[in-house]
């Protein structure tokens, strides 16, 4: 007896052992799992977007259809405008070229942030996010726990660090969001009289008052999940990597989207195909009236997931990982030619201005190299390969072809644009810190739309300053400063020939953080990003590297 109770014992410590030494790959595989009984995804249903009027109405009204078409983590180099594209030039996106043949590319476009949320918080308030609060990318509560768990194992020289008591007791992922008395542009454009569609991801917060139809949205088809297709879909080719990130991802993921706050529902086809359709719905139903759709892309963010069929187009490319990347690119275009083909169809083409843009540059998770070509830097860092994004402008009716600005212009300046192409008046320009780019683009005002840009992540933060761009990693005393004009690669750290460049640079700095709120939620992490390798790559002495926190 005493014999058969000491062997069950062993075994039961042997396996609580083997549960703990194998805890991060065991809740990768159970999370799921566990997920889709705790919120079961039911079968696809369909959604009933709101309808216009069957003709015209007012056929004196001018005011431009407006769309705003945003990708995530688009390296700058994803596009083919940009360098002749990703996989050295042999992947082309015709389609969003064409936005920028047939109206403005900005070759200085800024995210606001190098992390989704808070750059989206820009685009949709016009504001840098930290005058209200909103600095930090919410994390999902599952994937909080993942992450504190891959990180605690993390053996590489350069070391996460981790706030255990913050991070476990963070609000609910729900409840991180953008405050519900921040004015958004759908708001503004809804009070103005405009129809307004969101599909895709949100990631501003989903509680009542942060959600997208509390934030002005009509109608909301909102990203539930983080699966393309389910992982084992036969139409679908996965790819996945060793990162911390990506295996987050791939643990909390699901297969799912939620139709105007109601229960999660699966997608009946590849999301990004998905969410284009459902926008060609929202076209159609209402042709005959302003709208404002704001099509959120969840592509090309990881999980890399692809189409079979897209895949197979790229066997010219080296490496899985590249080819399954590509095409999802090749399903974005997809969807921007989509998008434009139905407006000529409809004829309203001329009068719509579509925008074009990322949420922030290619991440360094995915272990591809040239994504943010020329630049240095990734997501998650504020060298320009985490913020240079593409961003482009087309309205045909009135706006030049082919057009090209070198100026530098930020995410919030999206806002005034969008609002003053509409006329509208709702809201108080004052409260601002964007830019109605539009008497820059006809050539109505001949100085700079911006003479200094901030951007802030905690410890982490940059200035651009006329020509100057200054970026510091605080906690580390990391400093860099870089002349723009002749150095736009940022190669060449000025920061010791400048001494006082770089004390107007910090005041301007210093005055900036004085005006900016206190998170509405703390950082738990800093994470090391290395500016010259991607996640993965092993650190050696003399890499030049922040910590990002988040």
């Amino acid at each position: 007896m005493i014999k058969k109770l000491s062997y069950s014992l062993l075994a039961l410590i042997i396996s609580a052992f083997l549960i703990w030494e194998y805890k991060v790959n065991l809740l990768i595989w159970t999370l799921p799992k566990i997920m889709s009984l705790i919120s079961p995804i039911q079968a696809n249903i369909p959604t009933n977007w709101t309808e216009g009027p069957s003709e015209v109405l007012n056929k004196d009204d001018q005011r431009p259809n407006i769309i705003l078409i945003l990708a995530d983590d688009m390296g700058y180099n994803d596009i083919s405008l940009h360098n002749g594209g990703a996989a050295d030039g042999s992947l082309k996106t015709p389609h969003i070229d064409s936005l920028a043949e047939n109206g403005i590319w900005f070759s200085k476009g800024y995210a606001a942030n190098s992390t989704c949320s808070p750059s989206r918080a820009s685009i949709m308030t016009g504001r840098y996010s930290t005058r209200f609060g909103f600095e930090f990318t919410p994390i999902p509560d599952a994937g909080r726990t993942v992450l504190t768990w891959l990180l605690e194992e993390d053996d590489s020289e350069l070391k996460a660090r981790i706030d255990k008591e913050v991070a476990m007791n963070l609000p609910a992922f729900m409840q991180q969001g953008m405050p519900s008395e921040q004015l958004t542009i759908a708001e503004t454009l809804k009070a103005e009289g405009y129809y307004t569609a969101h599909i895709g991801k949100w990631h501003l917060g989903h509680a009542d008052g942060m959600n997208p139809q509390s934030q002005g949205f009509e109608d909301s088809l909102n990203l539930h999940g983080a699966y393309y297709l389910p992982e084992d879909h036969p139409n679908v080719v996965n790819a996945k990597f060793e990162t911390t990130i990506d295996k987050m991802i791939w643990s909390s993921g699901q297969y799912s989207a939620t139709f105007n706050g109601g229960n999660p529902f699966a997608p009946d086809k590849y999301v990004t195909d998905y969410y284009t359709d459902e926008a060609l719905k929202v076209i159609e139903k209402n042709k005959n009236r302003p709208f404002f759709l704001y099509l959120s892309h969840w592509a090309i963010h990881n999980p890399l997931q692809a189409l079979r069929s897209d895949v197979e187009q790229m066997s010219h490319m080296q490496g899985h990982n590249l080819q399954v990347y590509a095409g999802m690119i090749t399903a974005l275009d997809r969807s921007v030619g989509k998008i434009i083909q139905k407006l000529k169809d409809l004829k309203i083409y001329g009068k719509t201005m579509i925008i074009f843009t990322s949420d922030n540059g290619g991440a360094n998770y995915i272990e591809l190299e040239d994504i943010n070509k020329p630049f240095r830097g990734w997501k998650i860092s504020f060298f320009e390969g985490g913020i240079r994004v593409p961003f482009i402008i087309s309205w045909p009716d009135e706006i030049n072809s082919g057009s090209v600005s070198d100026s530098a212009v930020h995410h919030f300046d999206i806002f005034p644009t969008i609002a003053s192409a509409a006329k509208a008046t709702s809201f108080n320009k004052n409260d601002l810190d964007g830019v109605n780019l539009l008497p820059f683009i006809k050539n109505e005002k001949s100085s700079e739309p911006h003479k200094t840009l901030f951007w802030r992540s905690g410890n982490h933060q940059s200035v651009l300053h006329k020509k100057w761009k200054y970026i510091v990693s605080k906690k580390e005393n990391k400093r860099w400063l870089f002349d723009t004009s002749i150095d736009p690669l940022e190669k060449n750290n000025l920061l010791e020939s400048f001494p006082e460049e770089v004390k107007k640079i910090e005041n301007l700095l210093e005055k900036f953080n004085s005006e900016q709120k206190e998170p509405l939620f703390m950082s738990s992490y800093d994470a090391p990003i290395m500016i010259d390798k991607y996640d993965g790559q092993k650190y050696e002495e003399g890499d030049e590297y922040i910590y990002w926190s988040n």
